[in-house]
């Protein structure tokens, strides 16, 4: 069993916001993969399904960004998933927008929805950080993450979630260098 989880903040007013991208990614595979309606579930909205014969759930946790490990501990706990088999899809200032990377383990880097997580279940699991740039015009990182991305930006992000869909089997495969590269290709 994998798990997928999308981090973002639940309320209407950050739909379109940077810091939830991660929601975006787990909505585009849940419609492209055709996994089980959004139930109400560990604190998130819950989904189920196969992609590629291999068992999927995947999550958007409603517990807002800073609290994202709550849900997943609760989750991973009830059905027994391994922590190794938790991919999380997060945005990250330190890459440019439309670029991904994906790594195994390491730091939270100041992500505060990173940082829960890491406190509730450990590092031992794989992220997948999508690009959403730095902040400009002196703006703060707090307020560039929960801005909504403009249009040329929203292109780019539509566009990366495309690549990461094609490139999935590559991530459940957990060929994590293969996926950041054949997503980053144009």
């Amino acid at each position: 069993m994998l798990l997928f989880v999308g981090l973002g903040n639940p309320e209407p007013n950050n739909l379109n916001n940077r810091h939830n991208v991660g929601f975006l990614v787990i909505d585009s595979i849940n419609a492209k993969f055709k996994l089980s309606k959004q139930k109400p579930k560990f604190k998130g909205l819950l989904t189920t399904g196969t992609i590629e014969e291999q068992k999927i759930f995947a999550i958007k946790p409603l517990t807002f960004m800073n609290s994202s490990g709550v849900c997943i501990k609760e989750l991973i706990e009830y059905f027994k998933i391994d922590v190794k088999n938790v991919f999380v899809f997060h945005d990250d200032m330190d890459i440019d927008i439309g670029k991904v990377k994906a790594k195994f383990g390491g730091s939270s880097a100041g992500h505060n929805g990173i940082d829960s997580i890491d406190k509730n279940i450990g590092k031992n699991y794989s992220r997948i950080r999508i690009g959403i740039g730095r902040p400009k015009n002196n703006t703060t990182g707090a307020d560039h993450v929960l801005h909504n991305f403009s249009n040329e930006e929203k292109q780019n992000v539509e566009e990366v979630t495309g690549n990461i869909i094609k490139s999935i089997s590559f991530l459940i495969k957990k060929d994590l260098d293969l996926f950041s590269s054949k997503v980053n290709q144009k």
